[in-house]
């Protein structure tokens, strides 16, 4: 009933996205092409958790940055880096494998538990990244950048882009994340989601008990 009345609410909000970038879309002015080497600045918080204004973000908390017309990078948020805690290994899908939006992406384990995260975007796996394989806390360290997870070829990347959160969207996604986890673990140490502004723990998962941990991270990651 939870992933139900989550889902209603995702197609609810994307269905006003829709409509209001359609409506300011004569007026929005042309991207700039990036610079070769762009500074790397800081994201905004939005509950405790970085929220990058470039990416393009699935309910499931994976993301999906465009590098070409059909190549999409693709990793996990930084609420899932935080949710997932102490990983102790990351099974990445096969290169010339094809994965579908919102199903089977990769593989979290820790502890003896499994979890699986969604694919945000459609197509076939091209590059793997191999430093996440060898070092899976690479990806808790630093999500957005050295810790993606894989590319793909997408050839239908527009309509696959449609589907995902970006913008508002994604900063009302996430910080109604931080606030259901927060009503889910309310012994959760005082100033872990960082409801004052700060940024979150970098392990959430330490507040959280073995057993309840593979439920929870079930039902954020929507698998």
């Amino acid at each position: 009933m939870t992933v139900l009345l989550v889902l209603f609410f995702f197609a609810t909000f994307l269905l006003i996205d829709y409509f209001r970038t359609t409506r300011h879309a004569i007026v929005k002015p042309a991207l700039q092409p990036a610079a070769d080497v762009a500074p790397r600045l800081q994201p905004p918080l939005v509950g405790g958790f970085e929220v990058p204004a470039n990416l393009r973000y699935h309910p499931g908390h994976t993301w999906a940055l465009s590098e070409s017309p059909s190549l999409v990078r693709v990793g996990m948020d930084d609420f899932a880096s935080k949710l997932a805690g102490k990983l102790e290994r990351i099974t990445l899908p096969q290169r010339g494998q094809w994965i579908r939006q919102g199903q089977k992406m990769c593989t979290l384990q820790r502890d003896g538990y499994e979890v699986d995260m969604v694919s945000p975007i459609e197509g076939t796996v091209s590059n793997l990244n191999q430093a996440v394989e060898r070092d899976p806390k690479l990806a808790l360290r630093d999500p957005y950048g050295e810790g993606w997870l894989l590319t793909v070829q997408a050839p239908d990347a527009k309509t696959s882009f449609r589907n995902l959160l970006g913008g508002a969207l994604a900063r009302w996604w996430t910080e109604e994340s931080a606030t259901r986890l927060q009503r889910r673990m309310p012994a959760m140490a005082l100033g872990a989601l960082a409801q004052d502004g700060g940024t979150a723990l970098e392990d959430l998962s330490t507040n959280i008990p073995d057993q309840e941990w593979l439920p929870l991270a079930k039902e954020f990651f929507l698998s």
